[in-house]
């Protein structure tokens, strides 16, 4: 048995190395070259079912066959996997058309039954899948019923809004390959993982998609992923051309590059992220009544925005790479945006008669209230970002102009969630919202006003208010409706309400910045994520790679 045991290794072992050189010749025929570039965490999992982590989510990105796609330039949905598909009226129930001949990457064939599987694990209760969470839209099971090995129909118990897009997260797994959830369909796949080192990505040999001339895709032989969460090592590598590309740059660093090598950074204009400050409506919080009062006025919400500068904030602190935010929706969100906003007018005149106008005055330079209380808060921001530190300083002098002290209050990011989501012993935060998905049914969890992520007053047990008790009516309306248009009706009604009430102060739109080297050929970033290698299947790495003075 012995002897028998070493032989199968033995031919085991030559088996992989005859693999390993037809990879090799494969890959040199190809000659895509290999891409470099840093993940800021360690993936948490290679699960992509499992994947909340940003670097897992990169890796999903690069690795997952999915079967629909939102093109991250056209913001377009377009086919993958899936050839064609149709979602019913009442958006409980879609239909896919599945292409033929596909493999996964170890070679086992894909079929309709790959994706009841992957529907089957996704809504698994027991799995507790982040992605799955975006199709449940009420109590019941998912049904899901192959019509043939290329046409599959997946019944929903509850309206799922925007129900073929949210495929765009949904890689599908293998029911059969014993590789499990290493078996992939897209155009990389994970060869080797060195923990807090480097995740390598080879190109999958089954691939499917070949460009205009027929030519297999992916370009690339291979992707190296550094595990690298200090920034300014990054940048450094970058500089030395150990690294390829920086997915998302801060606007400081991307002026220092600009300096000395402006080919190699790229603004692509507003992206979805929004930064933002809002005051503590919660009743039970520990602040003094009069506060709380000014707090839950919409008139005195409203004149503090008028009194911040944005343009400043853009100008200054950003250097340019912001723009003025208008609301909950960056303009950068082409379908839900609602083009009849604009952002506050920076007018303190203004912003103080509507003051005086609720009954506080000016006194000596000190606004008071008509109790005679000097208006004085503090904001909170987290410590280690600058640039909220910067804009909350600026913020401070917009505010003095009209009489109002603020003092800036600096915390480590636990101290200020537990401030925030706890205790509620703030005033005022300063934080910002990194959107990764266009669909306003993303934003459930915070419009709602029973949600405890409705910052300003968590975990209402009914709606307080009138204005809250309508977004709540709209964003449900919203949530359970097939047609677009009666969605975004009722959602730029909510954008509306959100501006009229100002529940947030929406500061600023920061810009979606980037940097690849000049070898990278195909680069054409975008605002949505991944910002710089959306479209990795058609990116090569030529010449020699030279550091940058």
């Amino acid at each position: 048995m012995a002897v028998k045991s070493k032989t199968t290794i033995l031919v085991s072992t030559l088996r992989v190395s005859a693999l390993c050189l037809f990879l090799a010749g494969f890959a040199a025929a190809q000659g895509g070259g290999e891409l470099r570039f840093c993940l800021h965490s360690e993936p948490k999992t290679f699960d992509p079912l499992q994947v909340e982590d940003d670097a897992s989510v990169s890796i999903r990105y690069l690795t997952g066959g999915v079967l629909l796609r939102i093109n991250r330039q056209t913001q377009a949905l377009e086919p993958e996997l899936a050839q064609s598909w149709k979602v019913s009226k009442d958006a409980k129930q879609i239909t896919f058309k599945l292409r033929s001949g596909i493999s996964f990457s170890d070679g086992t064939p894909f079929s309709a039954a790959d994706v009841a599987y992957t529907l089957r694990q996704l809504m698994d209760p027991a799995l507790h899948s982040p992605t799955g969470d975006s199709f449940r839209s009420g109590p019941g099971e998912v049904e899901t019923r192959i019509i043939s090995p290329t046409e599959i129909s997946i019944t929903f118990p509850a309206p799922v809004a925007g129900l073929d897009r949210q495929f765009d997260q949904v890689a599908i797994l293998s029911a059969h390959s014993p590789k499990k959830e290493m078996a992939v369909l897209g155009p990389f796949m994970v060869s080797d993982y060195k923990p807090g080192a480097t995740v390598l990505l080879v190109r999958n040999p089954n691939y499917w998609k070949t460009d205009a001339q027929g030519k297999k895709l992916p370009y690339l032989d291979s992707i190296r992923l550094d595990i690298q969460p200090n920034r300014d090592v990054e940048m450094l590598r970058f500089r030395r051309g150990e690294v390829d590309l920086i997915n998302s740059l801060d606007s400081e660093y991307f002026d220092k590059l600009w300096q000395t090598a402006p080919q190699v950074v790229h603004d692509a204009g507003p992206s979805l992220d929004s930064e933002q400050m809002w005051f503590n409506q919660v009743e039970k919080s520990p602040l003094p009544a009069y506060k709380k009062t000014w707090f839950r006025s919409a008139a005195f919400r409203r004149a503090i925005s008028k009194a911040i500068n944005r343009d400043d904030l853009s100008r200054v602190v950003f250097r340019g790479h912001a723009q003025p935010a208008v609301g909950p929706i960056s303009p950068a969100n082409k379908f839900w945006f609602n083009a009849k906003l604009s952002p506050a007018t920076y007018s303190p005149d203004t912003a103080l008669k509507a003051l005086q106008g609720e009954g506080f005055r000016l006194q000596n330079g000190t606004l008071k209230d008509k109790d005679g209380n000097d208006v004085v808060f503090s904001i909170i921001t987290n410590s280690d970002n600058k640039y909220r530190e910067r804009m909350a300083t600026m913020i401070q002098e917009d505010l003095g102009k009209i009489g109002i002290k603020v003092n800036v209050v600096t915390l480590d990011f636990p101290s200020l969630i537990e401030r925030m989501t706890q205790t509620f012993d703030y005033e005022a935060i300063l934080l910002g919202l990194t959107n990764t998905g266009l669909d306003p049914n993303e934003q459930m969890n915070v419009w709602l006003s029973s949600s405890e992520n409705h910052q300003w007053n968590p975990s209402e047990k009914a709606p307080e208010t009138a204005w809250e008790a309508e977004i709540d009516k709209l964003m449900r309306e919203q949530a359970s409706s097939a047609d677009p248009k009666t969605r975004k009706k009722a959602f730029d009604r909510v954008q509306e309400i959100v501006v009229e009430q100002a529940p947030f102060i929406y500061l600023v739109n920061r810009n979606a910045l980037s940097a690849i080297a000049a070898e990278v050929q195909g680069a054409s970033p975008v605002i949505l994520s991944p910002q710089t290698f959306w479209n990795a299947e058609r990116l090569e790495v030529k010449g020699e790679r030279l550091a940058l003075k």
